[in-house]
């Protein structure tokens, strides 16, 4: 039986459909996936089912009676539930607290609050400590705390729209099981992602959406996962690293080996990058990276694997210039960098694709042609005044070579996908003047099948134009695909490397865990 059922629901805004003509039904029990590229249209149709828009046309039943929220209130009375990409909790509470916002304290004290979250600690594996700081969490336990805020009131649907972008293999292994047992309890799941993997592992059901459209809709038992691929992009991908990785194996296994790019290590050139014993202690004194040190040479793309809070992003931060490090050295291309400013690191020939490209990259009010120029307006600037038709034209040169697509480098970066936000970023950065080195932090995530398969182009070419790369994620399966080196980090320290050809996820997996070392 179906609990929400869709009929030629349309969504236009403005001149823009973002939804056209949707039909579709999510049956009782079942863990329902939603796949397409950015822009495909499934947060719009999330956000249709929770109340946040309201259709241009067509109609909506749950639980088989008539279904039209006014505003997410109303969806949250009939029992309908959503997870958001951003979470909406407040970091200087703790759990319980965070809990008891919005409920009625005459009808919900506090104590009932955690006899209902041992309960659902029973029932889903949601373990969480009620006196935790939102603040002390990580983002897995955070993610799990808003799942506990939705199933307190016993809902008939949880919508989960793109959980883990920002979660570690073991969390991600948490939440998909949650899912099923969410589903083997009579309710439903809309669960929205961009990897392959985690639909063959946990969906009954996947719709393909494209440009606003069903493509289609299979039961996934048995189901040609490269098939999806095809109906989700239009055409054959030939690697996009951990998404296109899930596909070689239904059940979500990585592949033996990885991709033919990085079959054989690759001989590197000279230094570009020198880390020497590099140190940063936090605000509160804590070591986050100890005593660090990393050559990464000319034409070789090197990456760093670890588990999420071992100094992967400090890491980043100092070599962006957006953190000093408490000691050590950083030498780029021969310039000393250890505490620079970004300006400065620019200025050695840095190009940097930073872990928060809406934070750090990008400026989402301005202009795709204002974003592409950053920092470089005196480029189209003769005696004080702005040359705009100049600037227009390099910024329509640029994005036809990456491929960066927008109506006009004139519309705002914000009414970009994700994927085109990142091209644009890319294509800034690979566009310095001079350039010896490029920082990669998380380049895909977030993004779709098609978008990582142009990312991982843009960074190989990169290396093949003679770059060095250090390509820093949380996807092991993308370390192995892109990386011709993969440097391992543990509590701030690496403690060991593989070369490409000898790739082994247990390996890695071992020294990101901390019992062995290579």
């Amino acid at each position: 039986m179906a609990v929400l059922e869709l009929s030629g629901l349309t969504k236009r805004f403005g001149a823009f459909t973002a939804l056209d003509d949707i039909s579709l039904q999510i049956e009782r029990g079942e863990v329902h996936c939603l796949l397409g590229e950015n822009g495909a249209g499934k947060s719009t149709l999330c956000n249709l089912v929770f109340g946040v828009h309201r259709p241009d046309a067509g109609t909506m039943t749950l639980g088989g009676e008539p279904f039209h929220p006014r505003g997410p209130a109303e969806a949250l009375q009939r029992g309908v539930v959503m997870v958001h990409q951003h979470f909406s909790l407040v970091p200087n509470m703790s759990v319980a607290e965070n809990l008891m916002l919005g409920r009625a304290s005459a009808v919900l004290k506090p104590q009932d609050i955690i006899v209902r979250m041992e309960q659902l600690a029973a029932e889903y594996g949601l373990e969480i400590d009620p006196e935790a700081r939102i603040e002390d969490l990580s983002v897995g336990e955070r993610q799990r705390v808003e799942i506990i805020k939705c199933l307190l009131g016993d809902p008939q649907l949880l919508v989960l729209d793109e959980p883990t972008a920002v979660l570690q293999p073991d969390e991600i292994d948490a939440l998909l099981a949650i899912c099923r047992q969410v589903a083997l309890r009579g309710k439903s799941v809309i669960l929205v992602t961009h990897k392959l993997g985690e639909i063959s592992r946990v969906a009954d059901r996947t719709t393909v959406l494209r440009q606003g459209r069903i493509i289609e809709t299979v039961a996934m038992e048995g189901a040609d996962i490269r098939s999806l691929v095809r109906s989700m992009v239009g055409r054959d991908v030939q690697s996009a690293g951990s998404v296109l990785a899930a596909a070689v194996d239904i059940e979500g296994k990585t592949p033996a080996k990885p991709n033919a790019d990085s079959a054989s290590p690759v001989s590197a050139g000279e230094a570009v990058l020198q880390i020497s014993d590099l140190v940063y202690r936090d605000p509160h004194g804590v070591p986050r990276l100890d005593g660090l040190s990393l050559t990464v040479g000319t034409g070789e793309i090197v990456g760093i694997a670890g588990v999420e809070g071992n100094g992967q992003t400090e890491l980043g931060l100092i070599l962006a210039g957006l953190a000093a490090p408490s000691a050590g050295a950083i030498v780029v291309g021969g310039t000393p960098v250890g505490g620079a400013t970004p300006q400065e690191i620019t200025d050695a020939g840095v190009g940097i694709v930073p872990e928060d490209r809406h934070a750090v990259a990008c400026i989402k009010e301005l202009s795709v042609a204002e974003n592409l120029f950053l920092g470089a307006i005196g480029k189209f600037s003769r005696f004080g005044l702005l040359d705009k038709s100049a600037r227009r034209k390099a910024a329509e040169a640029m994005m036809r070579d990456f491929d960066v697509r927008a109506s006009s480098p004139d519309v705002s970066m914000a009414s970009l996908s994700g994927g085109n936000q990142q091209k644009a970023v890319l294509a800034r950065e690979l566009s310095l003047d001079p350039l010896v080195f490029l920082l990669a932090a998380q380049p895909t995530r977030g993004l779709d099948v098609g978008a990582i398969e142009a990312v991982y182009n843009r960074i190989r070419a990169a290396r093949d134009d003679g770059l060095g790369v250090l390509l820093i994620s949380s996807e092991l399966e993308e370390l192995m695909a892109v990386s011709d080196r993969i440097a391992v980090i543990y509590r701030g320290k690496l403690v060991g490397e593989l070369a490409a050809g000898s790739f082994s996820r247990e390996a890695i997996g071992a020294m990101m865990s901390g019992h062995a070392h290579v």
